[in-house]
């Protein structure tokens, strides 16, 4: 016969055991008794572990299975109560309640922070319906001593409880407790005659306590606990529950003590269910003594040194302590490759799903794909992350980054012809969205770049066009469902491309799940009510998304498994990792509650916030007690050193305090992890006889036969002597750094729009100062930034740093403008030399017409260089003076330079030239680069970084160069290039 309350020790594989139990009980009746079976369990998961345990010995019925939390399926037909509004809904409606609080109160929080504050309100009010809290009890919460802030929280907890008893809508949480109360009753009135089995559940939820107790009513009621520890001590198992407070909720076997508690039974008289052994009896012991509540560790001066077969009991156990997380992935993935090539099942446990994502991609280096049971999250999946991109672009300008990111994913033209895609896209993002600062693309700047090519237009220009435009009409402010609605429509077109087919989008697994997550919210849009912005319905989308998960359809490997926490109650492997156990982690900090602190939580007598630790540290001392456990850690993260788990904490205190015996059990538990982290090790260690070791030497290639460096412009003779080797890889390989896709306003485009701005001055003015030179050089710099930089903060903070150098800028062209005329702005030039074979190029920023002679200015944003540096590195000015006096610009004939100068526009206004200007110091300028370019054209090697400017001054191409590898300090080797 099945009735009465059974129990499971810890170290058993629970289903397995279960099942065995159930047909042993049902061995001497018919086959259909089986399915007569009604079986009550905690989650999906151990229902279809405990159908995969029946049938393991071969056909047969299976019992009706169901949740402990759906109990509406046992219910006659009709009688099932039906929520009259969905979950995302309520959340919704709540929202519309929580902003008109955030208005009134905007020193609670920012309104963005509605929608996250209604999911935490929908979770108090669905949990004061599962508690059967009266809502009476938020009137007589006494806050009198509690800050202005709980007061306030309580007087709005009376506004909501009170809007939506007055609505008197039957939420989801309503219609389970009232399908409960309809079950408790039918059961009441006419008992079941078949067996009712409740199975796997800690009894941490006030229904389901219920509905145990019920069932233990039933002539055939039973109910099966797992991981009851057997080994505590009576007077420490009375101790959880003593007094009257709330109990040591934070301890593994709380819920069990409190519910044999409320039954009045001890332990003694709870039979077990099964015949299976614990995997390890004696570790079992030990893991209860070092969980022990925290006022009774007391108890390890006298029970520890009394445990027996402490070696036995660790001699399973591996202590793995990582230095950093990839190090504890690496070592963790090297002991699952090895638990198959030895044929043993192996798992890991933990509820670090970074940890674990880790782990695949380590797994992923011998083609191992684990089975996963979380899946991804949905958010992370490919139309997940379609949708989030493309939500993020919602009623703002389009911005490159953006654009370009969207147009790459793999879903953007899969309705078309994706390999025409992809090369167009890349021919638009290096040829627009990175040649000239675009950060935010529209329509018709695309229409202007497309007139500027030879070839036709075609339906793909069309397309991202019509893009283009749907992109940047998407509103600002709207109502949700129109944001849902435009949001879907232009993800589709995106994905339908120049073709007429979006199904990709929808196709597989995650696809229908996305889909059926915008169709829940387009259903439950109108509860919101007003428009909200974009940004909001952004938020809203990822939340909905980060909630889901999916598992995509491919074939993992049967024997590695990735679980969560809560499947150690289920499942069981010959390998159990436990990973990730530091503080914070494993156990999680409980969620914190907005609405009730702790106090007024058990006034009302709701769920405490070490509820969550305690069923955390349930999960983990069933998972710790199989045959072969490791015990993982990183040491330290990439900010800072790590805690360990107090449970791990425990473990290891306890070892380390009992003696001999215990300390070399701990020694030999961290020699096993070091083991294995050095194993790992190797994996990442270059092998000499398969790697090269060497690092790469300095680069200096020599220019190939026939080659010649026959131009270059007057700022690149600098970069020839600080940095030969990029001339090179710019003259003489063509190869040109690829200009930010993540366009922003930084120095060199500041620089641009003040070139522009003296420039767009200087043609204004063309003779003396007029007396609102100032204001027209301020129009000039505000013209400027509006054709340059699209971004209306900076350009006010340039402006303002402008301001301050306007009036002594002005009074030194005012004396500039005495002695000349700036007739030459921006005047490109070309001086030839036939010995070598050489062209000196420049575009000169100012040239001033003094009658007989000229002045050459050069504006400078950033430092002027100094004496030093024009002597040595910086001759701009000086070869600009050497190209006059020889004719080398248009329309300038041949005359003497009377001054250089460097005026600086930065912060400040400055002036600085060379020592001395004359016809020597050109002459012997002129030598020195004819030296230079002859030198590198007979074979001298282009050194890279020869003279940089500063130990931190950065190349374009240093990656070419693979600097790093080698230091500024290495002597250089030349490289001959295309020579035998």
């Amino acid at each position: 016969m099945i009735r009465g309350l059974h129990a499971e020790p810890m170290g058993v594989d629970f289903s397995r055991t279960f099942a065995e139990g159930l047909r042993a009980r049902l061995a001497r009746t018919p086959p259909e008794a089986m399915a007569r079976v009604i079986l009550l369990v905690n989650t999906s998961r151990m229902a279809r572990r405990i159908e995969a345990a029946l049938a393991e010995t071969g056909a047969t019925l299976l019992p009706r299975i169901g949740l402990v939390s759906d109990l509406a399926p046992l219910l006659p037909p009709g009688d099932a109560p039906v929520a009259g509004i969905a979950p995302l809904a309520l959340r919704l409606r709540l929202t519309r309640l929580v902003a008109r609080l955030l208005e009134a109160r905007p020193d609670l929080s920012p309104p963005s922070a509605a929608f996250d504050l209604a999911g935490s309100l929908a979770t108090l009010l669905a949990e004061m319906e599962e508690e059967a809290m009266d809502a009476e009890a938020l009137s007589r919460l006494d806050v009198a001593d509690l800050s202005i802030h709980w007061q306030r929280s309580l007087d709005f907890l009376r506004i909501a409880t009170d809007w939506l008893a007055a609505d008197g809508t039957l939420t989801s949480a309503g219609a389970q407790a009232l399908a409960l109360d309809r079950l408790l009753t039918l059961w009441a009135e006419v008992p079941p005659s078949d067996p009712v089995i409740v199975a796997g559940s800690t009894a941490s939820r006030a229904p389901t306590r219920r509905l145990m107790r019920a069932v233990l009513d039933l002539p055939q009621g039973a109910v099966i606990l797992p991981g009851l520890d057997d080994a505590m001590p009576d007077e420490a198992w009375a101790g959880l529950t003593a007094g009257d407070g709330p109990g040591q909720q934070d301890h593994p076997q709380y819920r069990h003590a409190a519910l044999l508690a409320d039954l009045g039974l001890t332990r003694a008289q709870v039979p077990r269910w099964g015949r299976a052994a614990p995997a390890v009896a004696a570790r079992n012991r030990l893991i209860s003594l070092a969980l022990r509540p925290a006022p009774a560790t007391d108890a390890w001066l006298e029970e520890g040194p009394l445990l027996n077969d402490v070696a036995g009991a660790c001699a399973g156990i591996t202590l793995l302590r990582a230095p950093s997380p990839g190090a504890e992935a690496a070592a963790i993935a090297t002991g699952l490759r090895a638990a198959l090539e030895q044929g043993r099942r192996a798992a890991l446990i933990t509820p670090d799903r970074v940890l674990s994502r880790q782990v695949a991609a380590q797994l992923d280096r011998w083609g191992i794909l684990p089975d996963d049971s979380a899946g991804r999250p949905l958010h992370q999946s490919t139309p997940g992350r379609l949708l989030l991109q493309t939500a993020a672009m919602r009623g703002r300008p389009v911005e490159a980054e953006a654009l370009a990111i969207v147009l790459k994913h793999p879903l953007t033209h899969a309705g078309g012809d994706r390999a025409t895609h992809l090369a167009r896209a890349r021919e638009v993002e290096v040829a627009l969205l990175r040649s000239k600062p675009l950060p935010f693309p529209t329509r018709a700047a695309f229409d202007a770049w497309l007139d500027g090519r030879d070839t036709p237009r075609d339906g793909w220009d069309d397309w991202l066009g019509q893009m283009l435009d749907a992109m940047g009409a998407q509103p600002a402010t709207a109502p949700l469902a129109d944001h849902a609605a435009g949001h879907r429509a232009l993800v589709e077109a995106l994905v339908r491309g120049c073709g007429s087919d979006a199904g990709p989008l929808w196709s597989d697994e995650a696809g229908r799940k996305a889909r059926a997550v915008l169709d829940a919210l387009a259903d439950a849009a109108p509860e919101r009510g007003e428009p909200v912005e974009a940004r909001d319905y952004d938020r809203i989308l990822h939340a909905l998304l980060s909630a889901e998960e999916v598992r995509e359809t491919y074939s993992p490997h049967p024997d590695v498994m990735i679980w969560g926490a809560l499947e150690a109650r289920a499942r069981n492997a010959d390998l159990v990792i436990l990973g990730g156990l530091t503080d914070d982690v494993w156990p999680g900090q409980p969620t914190p509650d907005p609405w009730l602190n702790r106090p007024m939580r058990t006034a009302c007598g709701l769920r405490l916030p070490e509820r969550s630790v305690g069923l955390s540290a349930h999960d983990f001392q069933q998972a710790a007690a199989g045959p072969e456990v490791w015990l993982s850690r990183a040491m330290r993260t990439a900010e800072a050193d790590t805690v360990p788990s107090r449970w791990l904490n425990r473990i290891e205190g306890l070892l380390a305090g009992i003696g001999p015996e215990g300390e070399a059990a701990l020694a030999a538990m961290r020699a096993r992890g070091d083991r294995w982290l050095a194993l790992a090790d190797r994996l990442h260690t270059p092998d000499p006889a398969r790697h090269a070791a060497a690092r790469a030497p300095r680069p200096a290639p020599r220019l190939p036969a026939g080659v010649t460096l026959d131009r270059l412009s007057v700022t690149g003779v600098e970069t020839l002597i600080r940095d030969p080797y990029a001339i090179y890889a710019r003259q003489i390989l063509r190869l040109s750094p690829l200009d930010p896709l993540r366009q922003g306003p930084d120095a060199r485009l500041r620089g641009t729009a003040v070139h522009d701005a003296m420039e767009r001055f200087t043609r204004a003015t063309p003779d003396a100062l007029p007396e609102d030179a100032a204001r027209l050089l301020h129009e000039a710099l505000e013209q400027a930034l509006d054709a340059t930089a699209p971004w209306p903060g900076h350009r006010r903070l340039w402006l303002g740093r402008f301001a301050r150098v306007t009036a002594d800028l002005v009074a030194a062209e005012a004396v500039r403008r005495a002695r000349g005329r700036p007739l030459h702005v921006e005047r490109k030039g070309e001086l030839r030399f036939a010995d070598p074979p050489f062209t000196l190029t420049a575009r000169a920023d100012r040239i001033d017409d003094r009658g007989t002679a000229v002045a050459i200015y050069d504006y400078k944003t950033g430092t002027l260089p100094s004496h030093k540096q024009q002597e040595h590195f910086a001759k701009q000015l000086l070869f600009e003076a050497l190209m006059v006096t020889e004719g080398a610009f248009p329309d300038i004939p041949q005359r003497e330079v009377e001054e250089v100068r460097y005026l600086s526009v930065g912060s400040g206004y400055a002036e600085t030239g060379p020592k001395s200007l004359d016809a020597d110091v050109l002459a012997e300028t002129r030598v020195r680069l004819l030296d230079l370019i002859r030198r590198y054209a007979t074979g001298a090697p282009f050194i890279a970084r020869l003279a940089p400017d500063m130990m931190t001054w950065a190349s374009s191409y240093d990656h070419l160069s693979r600097h790093g590898e080698w230091a500024d300090t290495d002597a250089a080797v030349a490289l001959s290039v295309g020579n035998p």
